[in-house]
This record gives C-alpha cells, sequence and structure tokens, in this order.
C-alpha cells in the first residue's frame, strides 16, 4: 500500500515530537509520512507547492492564531474536495463542532488525541482514497 502523506496543521510545536513518537512503528514501516505545519496560512502554501496528489489527509486544530482552523476548513473543501480533513479541539465545543461539519470536515477530534483512535480513521480514509 503507498504511504499516506499527512499534514498537520497546528500552532503548537510540541505536536510534531509527540506524533513522531506515537506513529514510530508506521513511520518506520513507511505507511505515514508527515508535515508539520504550524499556522492555516502556512497549511495553505505548503499545499500549492505539493500540487495535485501530495497530502491525503489534514489534521487541523481548530484554535490558531491568525486565520482559525474553521476558516482554513472552507478553504481546504473548496480548493481540494477530494482531501481529508480531520478537525482537532482542546475544546468539548458544540458551536466548532457544527460548523466543522457544516464546512464538510471529515472527522473531528478532541484534545488530547486518542492516538488509537487516530490511527483507526486514518486507516478508514487510507482505504476511501
Amino acid at each position: 500500500m503507498a504511504q499516506m502523506k499527512v499534514m498537520v496543521v497546528d500552532d503548537e510545536r510540541d505536536i510534531k515530537p509527540l506524533f513522531e513518537q506515537k506513529f514510530k512503528k508506521e513511520l518506520r514501516s513507511g505507511d505515514f509520512e508527515f508535515f508539520f505545519v504550524y499556522s492555516a496560512e502556512e497549511a495553505l502554501q505548503s499545499l500549492k507547492e505539493f500540487g495535485k496528489g501530495g497530502i491525503v489527509l489534514i489534521l487541523s486544530d481548530i484554535n490558531m492564531p491568525g486565520m482559525n482552523g474553521l476558516i482554513l476548513l472552507k478553504m481546504l473543501k473548496e480548493q481540494y474536495p477530494d482531501l481529508k480533513v480531520f478537525m482537532v479541539t482542546a475544546y468539548g465545543d458544540e458551536q466548532n463542532y457544527q460548523a466543522a461539519k457544516a464546512y464538510g470536515a471529515d472527522n473531528f477530534l478532541s484534545k488530547p488525541i486518542d492516538f488509537n483512535h487516530l490511527k483507526e480513521l486514518m486507516a478508514g480514509a487510507r482505504n476511501h482514497t
């Protein structure tokens, strides 16, 4: 199975070592490749550079300085309708959840992330690409 390229969008830089630790086995086996960006603006720029067919899944935090994750989600779904987008929030916030659903989020996760659940969701997203 081809490697799945995943972009993680979060203004907290400590997310990178956390993902690298939690996905150590999958990274070693080449199942996933992660790219980390630290703002919505950086995510949009990076996607342009990757071009079509590069990134398959985006995991985006909702609460970020500058452009928030919901605005990013809306833009992503307009520009890249086939891209899977999972939204992540630290708040069990019904309003954000409803907005994310309305904008077409493929999934919604709460922090702290349950990595076993995330891996299951990612496997499901991979099987539908």
